[in-house]
């Protein structure tokens, strides 16, 4: 299959271009800065500005899916207005593209962890995460209204940073609109099983034009 991985570079998108790879897929990398990128073994480098909508579509034609890791920056101060613009762009791109599939990494605040309350309502909800949190879930909202493309939002467990060191096991719960709990009522995941979870639902889709998370 031929995946292209926006944010390739990232927290996120490094990890799911490693379980590309490792799968056998041909990979289009795409990010601002590629120098940390090797070309070769199913890998190819694309330097793009994912606000620059006909760059990006050309960058992205011929891939059989899209996935989008972007990030707009958790110190930036304009990272509700970038997140929603840069979201949009992708968005755009994808269709001017003539991509059927794409899959966008937002975020947990949008779960559902009681009636009618969303995570990032909540009053212990941490105020650095709230401008990226809520332009996730606004994003998600706009995505709803998506007719062409077969979209799926994933929303990561609550608890998913550089301090979970579980590594790869290839095993995840999955729910669509509340978090997934462990027994000890965490909801934890791993960034390499967050990989193994969007590559299982690019190779087998489960969850076309839906929300969906995954923890342990």
């Amino acid at each position: 299959m031929n995946i292209a991985i926006i944010g390739a570079t990232g927290f996120v998108g490094q990890h799911l271009v490693t379980e590309a790879l490792q799968r056998g897929h041909e990979v289009k990398a795409i990010a601002r800065n590629v120098a940390q990128l090797t070309a070769g073994n199913g890998l190819t480098p694309v330097q793009a500005d994912i606000t620059d909508v006909p760059a990006l579509a050309a960058a992205l034609k011929g891939s059989d899916i899209v996935l989008s890791a972007f990030n707009a920056g958790w110190q930036n101060p304009e990272l509700y207005n970038d997140f929603l613009a840069g979201s949009k762009a992708i968005q755009q791109a994808v269709k001017e593209a003539g991509v059927q599939r794409l899959i966008v990494v937002g975020g947990a605040g949008s779960l559902y962890i009681a009636p009618g309350q969303q995570l990032v309502d909540s009053p212990d909800f941490p105020e650095a995460y709230k401008a990226g949190a809520t332009a996730a879930r606004d994003y998600l909202d706009l995505l709803k209204q998506e007719p062409v493309i077969d979209w799926t939002f994933f929303s990561p467990a609550i608890e998913m940073h550089p301090g979970i060191t579980t590594g790869r096991t290839g095993q995840y719960r999955t729910a669509l609109d509340s978090p997934v709990f462990d027994a000890a009522q965490h909801s934890r995941l791993s960034v390499e099983d967050l990989a193994v979870a969007l590559l299982d639902e690019t190779e087998t889709p489960k969850h076309s034009r839906q929300r969906f998370t995954a923890a342990y």
